[in-house]
């Protein structure tokens, strides 16, 4: 293990967080929440001189193989949410830390599951950073470094992999570097379109801001208490879409730009995308269509809890825990869908169930006929052999950290439909689940060590589970 070269861009995060920080606290200004603000550069210039302390150690070498880009990364969003965590608690908004620092992790992991019973009475300053979380996170800060510090060089791919979502990272153009460059000024590009159109149709400017963060960033978290109920329909509408756009594999935005159409559009994994939103969206429509004025109001809920349940959003407009159990039904399921790999959405990433029905189907053909020499094809490629095998490590891994977070969970003695659901909207980054951490619930009651069992989900969902069970290895830290 490089210890050196994980604690110098552990330091680099920090300082990063730094300026992160400033812009909070030229919110808090605008709105006259000095004593906020003054919060904010205090931490600010408290993480800059932590992370130039812990930078003053060069590293000799900066080789930075699988295990460290593993544990770097892992490290390095704990670090992030640690940080981003102080304000809410000094500012006296959220005094508990533990619940601070859940609200900050399931910021940064685009979780967007909340302990506050009352978003509103935050300040501007804590509101915006609360979204602004989202929009880092969303990305990945260790795709931003990249895109601005080439501080890693050619060995920057493995934090790219270790953070990226998705079965499979691979690079848009021969330079990692410019590669996040690329994905970067395709988010910034979506959000500013996104804030624009959410202003045309009649959201203030401190709103659209905020909801925009949520929105590109996949993560849920609004500034009123009734998520996106009191907007008009234009507005949901507008974030419904938006919602859908940042579900969808970056590549193809990429394909998009050189003109690549053909391949943006032959993409397999974005049609069955598309597919499941348009028959889910059809089937909650006509499931729904006695609870609302009418049909083209049953489509406009229908559309945006599809579109925030796949792509692991987390707004509503409505209480879905209300609905007929055929629409909660989907909605569950879509839970586990999840939204494309390569995109900012989380959970277990469409791509994933694609490979293993192709590996289903391959093993029952191959009993039919044993001598049959039979390839996965995704694309017009060969699935390898080791991509497959790392899907089916992923799930077991998945199932498995699932089952044993309900089981820990249930100490608390809340309901099933609770307990599990919550666990899954954590462990895929939702946000809301079923029963009391339904649309107008929450998570604050539960004990603390159950809010550091979600805590670990929400970073080990987010992190496609390995580089947050690989530091729990003790092998991961030897010296090499």
């Amino acid at each position: 293990m490089n210890f050196t070269m994980v604690t110098y861009i552990i330091g680099w995060i920090l300082q990063i967080e730094a300026a992160f920080l400033l812009l909070p606290a030229i919110v808090g200004f605008i709105y006259h929440e000095t004593d906020h603000s003054l919060v904010y550069i205090i931490c600010a210039l408290a993480s800059f001189v932590l992370g130039f302390l812990i930078k003053l150690k060069k590293p000799k070498t900066r080789d930075l193989y699988t295990r460290e880009g593993f544990a770097t990364v892992a490290i390095g969003w704990i670090a992030l949410s640690a940080v981003g965590a102080i304000p809410f608690t000094v500012t006296g908004d959220i005094p508990n830390y533990v619940d601070a620092l859940f609200e900050s992790v399931s910021g940064f992991t685009t979780t967007g599951g909340s302990i506050l019973n009352n978003v509103e009475a935050l300040s501007h300053a804590n509101l915006f950073w609360r979204s602004f979380t989202h929009w880092i996170g969303g990305m990945g800060v260790f795709v931003f470094i990249m895109a601005i510090f080439p501080i890693m060089g050619g060995y920057s791919i493995n934090l790219m992999r270790a953070e990226s979502t998705g079965p499979a990272v691979g690079k848009l153009v021969p330079r990692v570097q410019k590669t996040a460059k690329i994905l970067y000024l395709i988010y910034l590009a979506i959000t500013v379109i996104g804030a624009i159109i959410y202003m045309i149709c009649g959201m203030g400017l401190f709103d659209a801001i905020t909801t925009i963060f949520g929105t590109v960033g996949t993560g849920g978290y609004g500034i009123l208490n009734d998520s996106i109920t009191s907007y008009s329909p234009a507005v949901q509408w507008a974030i419904t879409v938006f919602m859908i756009l940042s579900g969808i594999n970056y590549s193809v935005y990429f394909c998009l730009l050189r003109r690549q159409f053909k391949d943006a559009f032959s993409i397999s994994e974005v049609k069955w995308y598309i597919g499941i939103i348009l028959v889910s969206t059809v089937i909650i429509t006509f499931n729904i269509r006695n609870m609302y004025s009418g049909t083209l109001e049953s489509a406009r809920h229908a559309a945006f809890q599809v579109g925030s349940i796949i792509t692991t959003t987390g707004f509503s407009t409505t209480d879905f825990d209300l609905w007929p159990s055929l629409s909660k039904t989907i909605l569950v399921i879509l839970m586990f869908c999840g939204a494309c790999s390569g995109s900012t959405g989380g959970g277990m990433k469409i791509s994933r169930w694609l490979i293993m029905g192709k590996t289903i189907f391959k093993e029952l053909s191959t009993m039919v006929h044993p001598r049959q020499v039979k390839k996965i094809h995704m694309d017009g490629h060969v699935v390898e052999h080791e991509t497959i095998r790392a899907t089916n490590v992923y799930l077991a891994s998945y199932f498995f950290l699932m089952l044993l977070s309900v089981l820990l969970i249930s100490i608390d003695n809340f309901d099933f439909t609770t307990n599990f659901t919550g666990v899954v909207a954590m462990l895929n980054n939702i946000g809301p689940g079923l029963s009391l951490v339904g649309p107008t619930g929450n998570y604050s009651m539960f004990s603390v060590f159950s809010k550091i069992v979600l805590i670990f989900d929400m970073l080990a969902g987010r992190l496609e589970l390995f580089p947050m069970l690989i530091i729990l290895k003790p092998a991961c830290w030897r010296k090499y």
